[in-house]
């Protein structure tokens, strides 16, 4: 096992439960990749590298969870509701999605979007029907209310792309997994205290009592072998690889592409931007709240911090950082009405990650290998492989699953 962000762990935890003994090696001094948490000098705080959120209905994260003893570490409202503001003109609203399948709640103004009639939903059942060659701007039409205050803030978080020119398909499953499957699956849910708590630590935890042979610290350098990996050429030595042994890759995308010559992978990528603000929320502040017309898109309100998420967010790269931050810190005082609590600007972090995902467009989906290679005792895992899902942590989790299903086929 080369990797141990989620799909590396997933992969491993899924051979060990089948009786493998698993060595796992991670360039990083550290597991979970993009999913994890860090001591922040600058905020005297933890802090993950970046906010994620799931929902309840994600199966692979349930699955995950749960043989870790971590399924408690998921926190979130009791039902499906989602607050937000739109700067342009302040108006407020909660997307209330009702619990079952049956979507009745888009007949009620007071749990739908302002000005949006129910007829506007139906959108929702074309980008479902998409097909692989389309973008959602082809598919619908990328203006109205609906568009401006769900669908774009819905789609640009998800999919890391700008809504209009991402991909279709990739929308309609993100439909079909969220707002088609009912409130029940939509609850947000955040991790707590903190991404490693919840994901990574545990499951390291889990592993090692299992018997697996963690090791950090140890970048793969080449992949011996012609037709089935012979050996792998680690920065401190090469292991040899036996004849029925599988290995699974769960690196990123381009060290992949470094490592299997001609191996196709998406080449383009997109940023996420977050910034860390060290006061605690006001009372009674939604632990998550949506931003239309600002600079950042989501506010998240945690015990000792506030946070914000910006996707698509190649154009805030090069901003200097504390115009940055004081940009996103207008976002969240307004949003969370703190200009008389919170007169000034408290301490900050940002933090800005150029290659966090790739682009979400038909051309780049379309480049997202399955798990077998030209290898016939490797396998492929990680979040922009084909997992049908856009980069998400449910999708990561299921390429774990997947590659090992298919190393446990080579076994066979």
């Amino acid at each position: 096992m080369v990797g141990a962000g989620l799909a590396g762990l997933s992969a491993a935890m899924a051979l060990t439960e089948k009786g493998y003994r698993v060595t796992l090696s991670e360039a990083a001094r550290h597991a979970g990749g993009r999913c994890r948490s860090y001591d922040d000098p600058q905020l005297g705080t933890r802090i993950d590298n970046g906010n994620h959120l799931v929902l309840s209905g994600n199966e692979a994260v349930a699955r995950h969870l749960a043989p870790i003893g971590a399924s408690d570490r998921l926190t979130g409202p009791a039902e499906a509701a989602f607050p937000f503001i739109d700067l342009r003109d302040d108006t407020r609203w909660t997307l209330r999605p009702n619990a079952g399948r049956l979507p009745w709640w888009i007949l009620s103004e007071a749990r739908r979007v302002p000005g949006t009639k129910a007829g506007n939903y139906l959108d929702f059942a074309r980008l479902m029907r998409a097909s692989a060659d389309r973008t959602i701007g082809d598919t619908i039409a990328p203006r109205g209310p609906l568009w401006e205050r769900l669908t774009a803030p819905l789609m640009v978080s998800a999919l890391n792309t700008a809504p209009a020119e991402a991909s279709a398909a990739l929308a309609g499953a993100i439909i079909r997994e969220t707002l088609a499957k009912g409130g029940d699956a939509c609850r947000p849910l955040i991790a707590t205290p903190d991404l490693s708590t919840a994901f990574i630590d545990p499951a390291l935890a889990w592993l090692d009592k299992h018997g697996a042979t963690i090791r950090l610290g140890r970048r793969l350098r080449a992949i011996e072998g012609n037709r089935r990996v012979e050996g792998l050429a680690f920065s401190d030595g090469t292991d040899p690889i036996a004849p029925d042994e599988p290995v699974v890759l769960a690196v990123p995308s381009w060290v992949a592409a470094e490592l299997i010559p001609g191996l196709s992978v998406p080449t383009e990528h997109h940023a996420i931007v977050n910034g860390h603000f060290a006061v605690a929320p006001p009372s009674g502040a939604p632990l998550l709240t949506g931003i239309v017309g600002g600079t950042a898109e989501w506010v998240f309100a945690f015990p000792d911090r506030l946070s914000t998420t910006t996707s698509a967010a190649d154009h805030l790269c090069d901003m200097d950082r504390e115009d940055l931050a004081r940009l996103l810190w207008a976002d969240v005082s307004k949003t969370l009405d703190m200009s008389s609590r919170v007169p000034d600007m408290p301490r900050w972090q940002i933090v800005r990650e150029r290659r966090a995902t790739f682009a979400a467009t038909p051309e780049q989906d379309r480049l997202r290998p399955g798990a077998a290679t030209p290898l016939a005792n490797l396998v492929l895992a990680g979040d922009w492989t084909a997992t049908g899902l856009p980069a998400t942590i449910e999708g990561a989790l299921r390429s774990g699953e997947t590659a090992a299903r298919h190393a446990l086929a080579m076994g066979a």
